[in-house]
């Protein structure tokens, strides 16, 4: 029978508790949803306002996979959901405004993605984000020194960048920006791309092409594309373990030298977010957002 348990005055349904989902470590489902209701103060608004896409593994990474964007059937009527704009036409996606309706979307076994604007404002972005994908040799130590020389770049443009680690094998920046036209966020994330590989062209690759990638960073800018979404922060991640796209300290960043020094699971996040808070609270804060500088003529 399955047990209904009620969060926050919801009653929800959470099922197959004892189903190992990340198998390299024998993790549970109900481990899964302990973690996301212990990490719900820090995660929750890094959801908030925003249209989510679900990366769904519900019989773990070695079933099948699949992304969910529009309202998933027998979604509960309390779920708050928003019309957003598709290519294709407008479709109604979940936002997880709460704990009640994280604890379900976490019931349905996803990783958590998010566009870098929100429900009111699409196509308005205000974060900016790079992602820093190795080409094998290459790992996540290589993408760190990319992401020092990003930091710095930023900083140059007045932008403070935070980094977090993917969750998989490399590593995430996002920094808060005035509102600006996704256009605009992504023109810029690929002149910064285009700027690193110029001066480290051995090491980075703005462009997918898969014969280049081999031993370099892709510094992917195009995940500022306003169809485009990105793993949130604290997102458990499809993997045999259960790894956590979980924010890192640029000490950390600056003092990566093996590829498993930034590889951060359930069980670290409680002791980390006791010890550090959240490392990305600055993404709300406005008076850390900058504009970006006037595009080149």
């Amino acid at each position: 029978m399955t047990p209904i348990t009620e969060v926050e005055g919801r009653r929800l349904a959470l099922s197959n508790l004892d189903k190992v989902l990340h198998p390299a470590t024998g993790f549970t489902k109900g481990e899964l949803l302990h973690y996301y209701a212990v990490t719900a103060e820090v995660l929750l608004p890094h959801l908030h306002d925003r249209p989510l896409s679900f990366l769904r593994y519900p019989d773990g990474p070695e079933g099948q996979t699949f992304f969910v964007k529009n309202v998933p059937p027998g979604t509960p009527d309390w779920v708050t959901t928003a019309e957003v704009p598709r290519a294709e036409g407008p479709a109604r996606m979940v936002l997880v405004q709460d704990l009640p309706s994280l604890m379900w979307a976490a019931n349905l076994v996803t990783e958590f993605h998010t566009p870098q604007w929100q429900a009111d404002s699409p196509d308005v972005a205000d974060r900016l984000v790079f992602d820093l994908d190795p080409g094998p040799p290459a790992t996540v130590v290589e993408c760190c020194r990319v992401a020092l020389w990003l930091r710095e770049r930023l900083a140059a443009d007045g932008i403070q960048a935070y980094a977090k680690t993917s969750g998989s094998k490399g590593l995430h920046l996002l920094a808060p920006v005035e509102p600006t036209p996704s256009q605009r966020t992504t023109d810029y994330a690929k002149q910064l791309a285009m700027e690193a590989e110029r001066g480290m062209p051995r090491l980075v690759l703005h462009r997918m092409t898969r014969s280049l990638r081999p031993g370099k960073v892709f510094v992917d800018w195009s995940q500022n594309a306003a169809r485009k979404t990105t793993a949130a922060p604290y997102t458990l991640r499809a993997r045999a373990e259960p790894t956590v796209s979980a924010p890192v300290t640029w000490e950390e960043v600056a003092d990566c030298e093996a590829p498993d020094a930034l590889v951060l699971r359930a069980p670290d996040m409680a002791p980390r977010i006791q010890a550090y808070g959240d490392l990305m609270a600055p993404l709300f804060d406005p008076a850390v957002a900058r504009p970006l500088p006037p595009a080149p003529a």
